[in-house]
């Protein structure tokens, strides 16, 4: 009786661990890393194969911090390296990457579209990269899908083109289209330029998808969401241009329905009033998790629990773990805090 129960004991065990492996090994986990307002997301897909979007800045500052985070991912080489565009929050990190991580396959939007805010600088230093050794390159397009085993990675923005049809499951029409008001791009050369060139994408994992548009700005979102969503809902949404008020159109955001958003910025870059206000009056009022407690939205933040680096002299991460499902789980590396988010009923 007594070596019975010791062999149920342990096969449940057995069963319990096993049934655990199969979750942990067909999940996609995402870091999103702390590159102070600029851009850098880690995927990691059930295969073990790895995206990263977007390097930071400049400096061995980030590119120190990818490397540890891809390290920690159990992560030896960037299989795909997606570019979102050429300002230096984005692609600045590239040069000194490549120094600590083999990149196998480049992904951006073709050539620059900008010849201010030291881009030229920021693109040759990046095209140093890209184009010596034995690298694949691949210029995004709308509608192109990326190869990487494990997970769907579809490009929905490039080079200021749009997909012109919806994705499967999309194309309701928007009643909020009425309510757009265009911002002037003559008066803010952010709006145009560089940043309207932003490669976004949608990321799937059977029934979990989350978007990052890169910087794509708020006359060119229009196009993803009037007069029809051409997107459709989401379970994740990295709040595009780090929270900045040229971009995430309510239009959009809200047609997106996300269940939980992530805000990659820094404690003075990134996170405007404005943004916070729309996603605090999202439908469904998603979760917002931050980077950074960002300073002049004050009492606007996110409670203390979902903000990886309450100030500068840290860098902690935030990290999703996705379930074919739909599930998924978004943990604070600051201080372990973590929330389950079931498949959407």
């Amino acid at each position: 009786m007594r070596k019975r129960l010791l062999f149920l004991i342990a096969f449940a065990a057995l069963l319990i661990f096993a049934v655990a492996w199969a979750q942990g090994s067909n999940a996609l986990n995402i870091y999103f890393v702390d590159v102070e307002g600029g851009q850098s997301t880690l995927f990691v897909s059930p295969s073990g194969q790895s995206m990263l979007v977007d390097t930071g800045f400049p400096g061995e500052r980030d590119a120190t911090r990818i490397a540890a985070m891809a390290k920690e991912a159990g992560v030896s080489k960037i299989d795909y390296l997606v570019i979102t565009h050429y300002h230096g929050d984005h692609v600045g990190g590239v040069t000194e990457l490549a120094k600590r991580l083999p990149i196998q396959t480049f992904i951006d939007h073709g050539p620059s579209a900008e010849q201010t805010l030291n881009v030229p600088q920021s693109y040759e230093a990046y095209l140093s990269v890209r184009d010596k050794g034995p690298h694949q390159h691949i210029v995004a397009k709308p509608g192109l899908k990326l190869p990487i085993k494990g997970i769907d990675v579809e490009v929905v923005s490039a080079a200021t083109e749009l997909i012109n049809k919806p994705l499967p499951g999309a194309g309701a029409p928007n009643p909020l289209c009425s309510e757009f008001q265009p911002k002037d791009e003559t008066k803010d050369p952010l709006l145009g330029g560089e940043n309207a060139q932003s490669v976004g994408t949608v990321i799937s994992l059977g029934k979990f998808r989350m978007v990052d548009f890169g910087d794509l700005t708020w006359n060119h979102e229009h196009g993803l969401a009037c007069p029809r969503n051409l997107i459709g809902q989401v379970d994740l949404y990295l709040t595009t241009h780090h929270g900045q008020n040229i971009s995430g159109l309510p239009m959009l955001v809200y047609a997106l329905h996300p269940r939980a958003a992530v805000m990659n910025n820094g404690a003075k870059k990134g996170g405007a009033s404005d943004t916070f206000q729309i996603l605090h009056k999202a439908p469904g009022s998603p979760d917002l998790w931050q980077l950074h407690y960002a300073l002049d939205a004050k009492e606007l933040n996110s409670v203390e629990q979902f903000i990886a680096n309450p100030d500068e002299t840290t860098a902690h991460y935030i990290r999703v773990t996705a379930r074919l499902d739909g599930s998924f789980t978004i943990t604070n590396s600051r201080n372990g805090y973590h929330k389950d988010y079931g498949p959407r009923s």
